[in-house]
């Protein structure tokens, strides 16, 4: 077997709105809640277990950096709800072009934040681009 990326844990605030948001955003089902965690599982398998951050944790949440890949029509889809919502993106990693949307390796990405403050990113074309074949 080779090794693969199976699940990872989002701590939020608020675990129900941030399973939500990232569904209503990606157009994807949320599965049924399992004892702590509201997964959602994206097209190669891989399931974010959204899961609350017990207040008085040192330090909250720790925001996290989450990349995904979508394609046109999604991208197209999930742009249409951040504009919607007023939310606030940029083309950069470092949040210096506000309200621009970056055409790297030929596709399009933008970064903006999700209800818990972690960093989302969607980018139509992996990092240097799509493999010759």
């Amino acid at each position: 077997m080779t090794i693969q990326f199976n699940h990872t844990i989002v701590g939020c605030k608020n675990n129900r709105e941030s399973a939500e948001f990232w569904a209503e955003l990606l157009g994807l089902k949320l599965g049924d809640e399992w004892g702590p965690f509201i997964p959602l599982t994206v097209g190669n398998g891989v399931t974010f277990d959204f899961a609350n951050v017990p207040p008085g944790i040192p330090g909250g949440i720790q925001p996290q950096h989450y990349a995904l890949l979508v394609s046109e029509e999604e991208f197209d889809s999930a742009f249409a709800l951040i504009t919607a919502r007023e939310l606030t993106f940029w083309a950069d990693p470092r949040m210096a072009h506000e309200g621009e949307i970056n055409h790297n390796d030929g596709g399009r990405g933008i970064y903006f934040l999700d209800p818990a403050g972690h960093y989302m990113e969607l980018i139509t074309v992996p990092y240097g681009g799509w493999p010759e074949r």
